[in-house]
């Protein structure tokens, strides 16, 4: 990667290790679900104001319902999925999931992208599979279903995230490509549409839902807001245009990183453990992503002869 893609990968991976945290004080007030359709709707503003600062004119070259249907993928049910494992597991262990992401991506790619799987790839994915394992047995919070249910939900959310990243090679990137502002607003108004109905649903089946939203202490609204425009508005960007530099599994590799500021930000902030288990289920994850992310030897050997 050139200075700038690792700079990028790095504002990235602080801004989404941050999103858990948020979600970990929002959810409990909030719920998960007017959570999640917040933070894109948050997001949808802010990127709309963001092209109207740049003056960038929305012109999607026919581009449009693939972007929306790309914030299904990468936005609506993920962001879901995640809220409602903010109800029982810690942001660290969010985060720490997360990092399945480029493994999902792996699975997906070669089952539905026609993606080359490797001895190494396998191999990653085995030992990704065993970091999880490891989380769940030996971390600080008692497994339970709900724990349970809240893990699955994360590798729910880790599967749409690997697919988004081909769908975005396959829908925009082939496709002549597009300003990652215009991917980051469109996607995020696809999220919108999605929740919303959900959204509506919570506050009819719970009428009192909005005076508990009314009286929630500032803390909480700091973080929808932070949520919504850095970790998700301003983080796109900065993802989208990841891909159109340096391809999807490359830019996935920001997930090598996104575990230690998600644990960094839970034990500051909110006091959360950071124990033995969290080191090695992580580095467990990381030595998979490893073997998953590393060049071929043919490519590397290729690149070092073209320097």
């Amino acid at each position: 990667m050139t200075l700038a893609s690792l700079i990028r990968l790095f504002a990235l991976a602080a801004l989404w290790g941050g999103s858990f945290l948020f979600m970990r004080i929002a959810v409990p007030v909030l719920g998960a679900v007017p959570t999640a359709f917040g933070r894109v709707a948050l997001a949808a503003a802010g990127l709309m104001a963001l092209l109207a600062f740049a003056r960038l004119r929305p012109a999607f070259h026919g581009k449009l319902g693939a972007a929306l249907v790309l914030g299904v993928v990468n936005s609506g049910v993920p962001f879901l999925m995640f809220a409602l494992a903010a109800r029982t597991l810690p942001a660290g262990y969010s985060a720490i999931l997360n990092a399945t992401t480029p493994l999902m991506g792996v699975l997906i790619g070669a089952a539905a992208f026609g993606e080359r799987i490797t001895a190494a790839r396998t191999s990653g994915v085995l030992l990704g599979m065993a970091g999880v394992a490891v989380l769940a047995q030996t971390g600080p919070v008692a497994l339970s279903p709900q724990v349970l249910a809240g893990m699955g939900a994360c590798l729910v959310a880790t599967a749409c995230y690997g697919a988004a990243g081909f769908l975005t090679r396959r829908w925009i990137t082939a496709r002549g490509g597009l300003d990652s502002r215009l991917v980051a607003v469109g996607s995020q108004w696809g999220a919108v549409l999605v929740l919303a109905p959900f959204a509506a649903w919570e506050v009819w089946r719970e009428p009192g839902l909005p005076a508990t939203w009314m009286a929630a202490p500032p803390a909480v609204w700091a973080a929808m807001l932070a949520m919504g425009l850095l970790c998700t508005a301003l983080a796109y960007v900065l993802y989208f245009r990841l891909i159109a530099d340096v391809g999807p599994l490359k830019a996935l590799s920001v997930t090598f990183l996104v575990p230690l500021f998600g644990v960094a930000w839970g034990w500051l902030v909110l006091g959360e453990a950071a124990t033995a288990a969290h080191a090695a289920g992580g580095g467990l994850i990381a030595a998979a992503l490893w073997l998953v992310l590393r060049p071929a030897p043919a490519v590397a050997a290729a690149a070092k002869a073209g320097r």
